[in-house]
């Protein structure tokens, strides 16, 4: 693998890049987020899938061999993507490998509405015999977006989403913006409660992909380039030393 693309919406898939540096060391990454256009969840799936064909094309004129599409949401329209002659791995199928492993008695997800709502996990998690309690949790995606962690609206947001799920022995963070407020889910739910982050399986993918260590890491953003880089230092304390506005039409 020469170049690492990574595709969110927004800050979200930076919990991933994180994750990578932290266990491959220099992975040559371009991150692209679309906070330009309408949230990946709002989408509707025809043009969701448009979406992903053009900024994937673009990607790879960048360069990028291999893609990460670093949204549950945007993961649902994988197999209805182009064929675009390079890998592409979403986070879904990954969060279900790593949560059979774990045969949870009593699980509980908390993720975007595009994600619940679809029933992606609910129907794999069925066939393996998992039932699932499912969580609309936008509000808080919403808010890390924005580079808030801590407020007293985030605070509440969590109180009344995880309110149902607080005894579940296990809770799947659909969502890669979740990882950011870890310490405060925690506050809410029961001190035996894990918390499954699927992207650690999702790093050992990357890292199957034999990727080489030098090169720069690129990171572009259709939306507000200094909102991304404060996110993204808010959220997961990392620091972006250039970010890219630009334009990709459909």
């Amino acid at each position: 693998m020469k170049r690492l693309g990574i595709i969110d919406w927004g800050i979200g898939g930076i919990s991933i890049y994180k994750l990578i540096e932290e266990r491959l060391g220099p992975v040559p990454v371009t991150y692209f987020s679309d906070t330009g256009v309408t949230p990946y969840g709002k989408l509707t799936r025809p043009e969701l899938v448009a979406r992903l064909n053009a900024v994937i094309s673009f990607l790879k004129t960048q360069g990028v061999t291999h893609v990460l599409i670093g949204c549950n949401a945007a993961s649902t329209a994988i197999p209805l993507l182009d064929d675009h002659g390079i890998p592409i791995e979403g986070v879904i199928d990954s969060a279900v490998e790593t949560v059979t492993k774990l045969k949870p008695k009593n699980l509980g997800l908390i993720g975007g509405r595009r994600t619940v709502v679809s029933g992606v996990y609910r129907n794999a998690f069925a066939d393996r015999n998992i039932t699932v309690n499912q969580r609309i949790a936008q509000p808080l995606s919403g808010l890390i977006e924005s580079g808030d962690v801590s407020s007293n609206a985030l605070q509440y947001e969590c109180k009344r989403i995880l309110a149902p799920l607080k005894n579940c022995s296990h809770i799947l963070l659909a969502c890669t913006h979740y990882p950011a407020i870890t310490a405060v889910i925690r506050q809410y739910v029961s001190s035996q409660t894990k918390l499954i982050d699927p992207a650690e399986d999702l790093v050992k993918k990357v890292g199957k992909w034999r990727p080489e260590s030098s090169g720069n890491d690129v990171f572009l953003t259709t939306g507000d380039a200094v909102a991304m880089k404060r996110a993204a230092r808010n959220a997961f304390g990392v620091e972006i030393g250039k970010a890219t506005k630009l334009d990709i039409a459909n």
